[in-house]
């Protein structure tokens, strides 16, 4: 009977119904708006949910109310694509001034010819007599399933491999990148991107091991590979309403490059300029954060500081470099926890809250606030409050 909602079927086809209408928004969003992390992350919706779609109305008994049905032709896996297609998406929110170059297509080519052939067994085995009467052709048995679906893991697994370790590295590139440029960053350091490609990754392994057991051990049923489906359908769900509803093009204008004559951001937090600096453009930094004490505008960035001394952004990061052996995000922050600590000595703690004075000190976030004071005081804000009073 056909369709059977089940506790296998109903919890796929609900994610998917959701996924293709995020899907839906997010291409609506970018024909409008031309903002191409949408038109990457509503296409890796699409994608998973045409696999999760096939498995969805199998398990809603499709193929047994279908005897002659061709489905399997078009069961093609997504990774060779949706791979490429998370990387891409990466890219568009981590990297300034992004746009498709045509060298992208490329990363394609191996999902073009999988269509194509594809494609082409299907019309080979539906020009055979007798192909209507049955399920899969001479061709999808005894050279695809046979054959070409073995050769294709072997090639898919190191494919997806090689785009997650480009996303990661684009990813933690990205992380270093902001450290120079903005004093507070919680708000741009992407977590639930983090989280998604984790778990995708897991996903991913989950899959492979799936996949070696049932070549080389146990040929595994599609019921025993529910949770895989479920799992993708969750993480992809996840991604595509935190995409949707998270504004992600704050970088866009932003100059990654870095020059000595162009405001930019320097691509290293790591690299320390060896040249000589000037002692008075050291002390000119150094009187805007004590004396102006410009560390407490919590939105301050290389930019803002860089007009203040009067200097390029280029200057202004090699005088905090080199003067002060410290990246910007560092540099700022120490100010702010010693504000902080100066602050409780004047007890006024007894009239805010350790976040209220945290503000007040120029962090914007408790999170940023806990995680650099541990790091630079090796406390945490109530712990070291408690080393004061005792």
């Amino acid at each position: 009977m056909f369709p059977d909602f089940n506790q296998h079927s109903l919890p796929l086809l609900i994610l998917v119904v959701q996924g293709l209408v995020f899907a839906t928004l997010l291409l609506s969003h970018y024909i409008r708006k031309k903002n191409h992390s949408d038109l990457f992350l509503g296409l890796i919706l699409v994608l998973t949910c045409y696999f999760q779609t096939c498995y969805t109305i199998g398990f809603m008994g499709w193929y047994n109310a279908f005897r002659t049905t061709k489905i399997n032709y078009f069961l093609i896996n997504i990774g060779i694509a949706l791979a490429p297609l998370i990387y891409l998406y990466v890219k568009s929110i981590t990297q300034s001034n992004f746009s498709f170059k045509k060298k992208y297509f490329w990363f394609f080519v191996p999902t073009f010819l999988v269509v194509l052939y594809r494609l082409s067994i299907f019309t080979y085995d539906a020009l055979q007599p007798g192909f209507h009467e049955t399920q899969n052709g001479v061709l999808k048995i005894d050279l695809d399933e046979r054959y070409a679906q073995s050769i294709m893991w072997y090639f898919e697994t190191p494919w997806m491999l090689l785009f997650l370790a480009f996303t990661f590295q684009l990813f933690f590139d990205y992380r270093k990148k902001i450290k120079n440029y903005f004093s507070n960053t919680y708000k741009l350091e992407l977590n639930w991107i983090l989280s998604f490609l984790i778990l995708f990754a897991l996903s991913f392994v989950y899959g492979t091991v799936q996949d070696i057991i049932s070549e080389l051990y146990t040929e595994l049923h599609y019921v025993q590979r529910w949770w895989l489906n479920l799992f993708m359908a969750l993480i992809t769900l996840y991604v595509g309403i935190r995409g949707y509803f998270t504004d992600t093009t704050k970088l866009n204008k932003l100059d990654f490059s870095f020059s000595p004559n162009a405001n930019a951001i320097p691509d290293t937090d790591n690299t320390i300029n060896n040249n000589p600096v000037n002692v008075s453009d050291i002390n000119t930094v150094r009187s805007l954060m004590e004396d102006d004490k410009a560390y407490l505008n919590p939105e301050l960035n290389l930019q803002d500081l860089a007009k203040m001394a009067q200097m390029t952004r280029a200057q202004l990061s090699g005088v905090i470099n080199s003067g002060f052996h410290q990246n910007f995000n560092d540099f700022v922050n120490s100010y702010r926890v010693n504000a902080f600590k100066e602050m409780l000595k004047n007890n006024k703690q007894e009239q805010l809250s350790l976040v209220g004075i945290a503000h007040e000190c120029g962090f914007n976030s408790k999170a940023t606030f806990n995680r650099v004071f541990k790091k630079i005081t090796n406390y945490s804000p109530s712990e070291y409050l408690k080393s004061q009073l005792n």
